[in-house]
């Protein structure tokens, strides 16, 4: 039996978010997420007035949360390369606490973006342009060589995304005894783009003088 009003609208965009992880925005039906969230549909569209605003809503809100993450590392008193480091472990960290997110974006990329709206786009490119920014301070110092700060981020963030949300993948290759991926962990997977990077990222040697 459906909950009365006491439902909250995290409880709503928590069940919308699995729902359209497994089915994209088009297949996803309000009767559904109303049923995950044990409420009915009265009251979900007391608190979200339609899929649509359902759907930007919960984009909006993990992109301002990535922002927000983000914003501190770039504000914090370190050197670029370090942060860099936490960048590249913040964004493992949000995939891990919020599993779906990977599945609903891949699944938007592959529609072309086509549900996303100005506000929602306004949001989702916070998240570049303040890794953009550590990469440019990087650039400027010296730090790193001359590196297109908006390509630094998608080298950053697209194998993170693909490995973790390829997890059960891995487990189900592992199971069938194809090949042993047991021992590879998140951490360790972290581990290997913050030292790839630091390598990718780093000065390009001076040229030697022609003699």
């Amino acid at each position: 039996m459906a909950r009365p009003a006491r439902v909250s609208p995290d409880e709503i965009l928590n069940a919308a978010a699995r729902e359209f992880a497994d089915r994209g925005f088009a297949g996803a039906r309000v009767d559904r997420i109303a049923r995950r969230a044990a409420v009915n549909k009265a009251m979900l569209y007391y608190h979200f007035k339609s899929k649509q605003q359902l759907y930007r809503t919960l984009l909006r809100r993990m992109f301002t949360l990535a922002a927000e993450r983000l914003n501190a590392i770039a504000r914090a008193d370190a050197s670029p390369a370090v942060k860099i480091d936490r960048v590249i472990a913040g964004f493992a960290t949000i995939i891990q606490e919020h599993p779906v997110f990977p599945a609903i974006m891949l699944r938007e990329v592959a529609e072309g973006g086509a549900h996303l709206d100005r506000p929602t786009l306004a949001a989702l490119a916070s998240v570049p342009r303040l890794v953009a920014a550590i990469v440019e301070e990087g650039v400027a110092s010296g730090a790193f060589r001359a590196i297109h700060p908006v390509f630094a981020y998608f080298s950053l963030l697209a194998p993170l995304v693909f490995y973790l949300a390829g997890t059960p993948i891995r487990k189900e290759i592992s199971s069938l005894h194809l090949i042993n991926l047991r021992a590879l962990s998140a951490a360790d997977f972290v581990r290997a783009m913050q030292q790839a990077t630091r390598r990718s990222f780093a000065p390009d040697p001076p040229a030697r003088a022609a003699r």
